[in-house]
């Protein structure tokens, strides 16, 4: 199959300028470290037109709009996403796309991830892969794209060429990316050293120049002649206010002295507050149990999944067939439940026709007998069964954590938010290993980066009943998977699996410390969400 058009495609490095009075679609994207251009959603990108309209060289807190990226701030004028916490920096850049194409309409392409969570495409892909779509192409070869997948548009699944593993996606309606018409003011991109073309060899200078060589495209540079015009004896110029009040952003600190140093200036650079990731030193004589909670230890092993019956069994135990199914879509296979399912011809299973219907005891959702045995057979197998409309959970769901260790103890400290409370620490450890059978890449090494990890909770009722339910979610291998990470792009690596931990203790730059009010009540949500509560146990 032929590569459908990209929809007016028109790359711009920097902020760049499509031609007068022409209609362009705006997406922002960031460079990850394997030199792959990541869109942000469209409300992120609204957020940045929005500064940029007010100040073209100013900053952009991401947080301000979308709680996972409490973090990051984009500087727009030396065009870099900074990370607060890790110090990190990305280049970004801003995109135009023809307003018929993807971005424009609002329109999302989604694969999902090993963890059951959706993750879009790249905006390139995005528009090839509905273009494709829009034409009614029955599928759709990526390898033109560098990417050795196909598309099957009547089952809505991706396939890997190699190994032959499906993966669901989906086609979601969103907020459309914003429309800009005109030009757009110039910035000022990459800093470089003195007038005299050598870089800079300053820290700033250097951190800035490790990334350049991953940024796609011609860079535009600035001139400098101010370091020839600074007179004797000029002190080096501090950064100040950063405790936030001034008009000096915190996290912008380092920025604001490579911009300075680009331009000649001398720079007494005062660091940027860290978070508190970590308590005061503890010694083992002050380290105490859990009341309430047994032990101080859990390992797991490399597997100790149920082994369970063949697929068609376990699905048969949780649904009920229907006779009369309603003319109504396959939230599985988009196909009418009335009809076959989309997966007749790829899939093939003993006893289950393609037209059977069945409904799902507890929920009620209806699927194709033979969608639901085909998304069994993609996942973990464990004799679980996830409603993929409502998430409810049939069984005992357990996941693809790797092997390794959790601690849990008392520290005689307080957290942010509870005064009079010890603190409950616990302390994930997981090694590198090798990817058994049921994760992405068997055989294939995978990395855990940042481990041990430390995680806190307030020494309360609720506190410990977390606590006790984390054991749970761990010894059923839910807390991490192997994917690959939303912070640093980086595949076949250990990821926190949708179950959100506070690994900062005395602040809550990050969003990952307290105070925060509602956390215990969000992370027992999300607990349930896992199959993981009190009243599960119970049943």
């Amino acid at each position: 199959m032929s590569r459908p058009g990209h929809g007016g495609l028109m790359p711009v490095n920097g902020l760049g300028f499509p031609p007068q009075n022409v209609a362009r679609v705006v997406v922002w994207e960031w460079l990850n470290e394997h030199s792959r251009w990541r869109p942000y959603t469209a409300t992120v990108c609204h957020h940045i037109e929005n500064v940029l309209k007010e100040d073209a060289r100013g900053s952009v807190v991401l947080g301000q709009v979308d709680a996972q990226l409490v973090p990051y701030i984009i500087d727009l004028q030396s065009m870099h996403q900074f990370r607060q916490d890790t110090g990190t920096m990305r280049p970004v850049r801003r995109n135009f796309y023809d307003p018929s194409s993807a971005p424009g309409k609002g329109i999302v392409w989604e694969w999902e991830n090993d963890g059951g969570a959706w993750t879009a495409y790249d905006m390139d892909i995005c528009i090839t892969i509905q273009n494709a779509y829009e034409k009614q192409h029955p599928w759709l070869d990526l390898s033109s794209l560098g990417f050795c997948y196909l598309i099957y548009f009547n089952s809505m699944s991706q396939m890997n060429r190699q190994t032959r593993r499906r993966r669901r996606l989906r086609r979601r309606l969103d907020l459309a990316y914003p429309l800009t018409v005109g030009s757009i003011p110039k910035s000022q991109s990459w800093p470089v050293g003195a007038s005299s073309g050598q870089p800079c060899s300053c820290q700033q200078c250097l951190l800035v120049n490790s990334t350049r060589a991953a940024s796609n495209g011609p860079q535009r540079t600035t001139s400098v002649s101010a370091r020839a015009s600074i007179p004797p004896g000029v002190p080096a110029l501090p950064v100040k206010n950063l405790n936030g009040t001034g008009p000096v952003h915190p996290a912008l600190a380092g920025m604001t002295g490579i911009l300075l140093c680009a331009a000649g200036l001398p720079v007494c650079l005062t660091r940027a507050p860290k978070p508190i990731l970590h308590p005061p030193p503890v010694s083992k004589s002050d380290v105490k149990p859990v009341p309430g909670v047994p032990g101080v230890c859990r390992k797991t092993k490399k597997k100790h999944l149920k082994k369970s019956k063949n697929p068609e069994d376990v699905v048969r135990r949780y649904m009920q067939k229907v006779k009369n199914p309603p003319d109504e879509d396959c939230t599985i296979c988009m196909e009418r439940l009335v009809t076959a399912s989309g997966y007749e011809g790829v899939l093939r299973h003993k006893g289950v026709r393609p037209e059977l219907v069945g409904r799902l005891g507890r929920c009620g959702h209806m699927y194709h007998l033979l969608c639901l045995v085909a998304m069994y057979s993609n996942g973990n197998k464990d004799g679980s069964l996830q409603c993929p409309t409502c998430k409810a959970i049939y069984g005992e769901k357990t996941g693809t954590q790797p092997p390794g260790k959790m601690e849990f103890h008392l520290i005689p400290h307080s957290l942010p938010g509870f005064p009079d409370t010890q603190t409950i620490r616990i302390v994930y450890d997981i090694p590198t290993g090798i990817q058994g059978p049921e994760h992405p890449n068997p055989g294939k090494k995978f990395t855990a980066r940042g481990f041990p990890r430390h995680c806190y909770l307030p020494n309360n009722e609720k506190g410990r009943k977390v606590l006790r339910l984390l054991i749970t979610a761990w010894e059923r291998r839910l807390i991490f998977t192997i994917g690959t990470s939303n912070t640093t792009g980086e595949s076949d690596t250990v990821v926190w699996n949708e179950i959100h931990h506070k690994t900062e203790f005395g602040s809550n730059l990050t969003g990952h410390g307290y105070p925060d009010a509602s956390y215990l009540d969000n992370v027992l949500a999300e607990l349930t969400a896992q199959g993981v509560s009190e009243a599960a146990a119970k049943a």
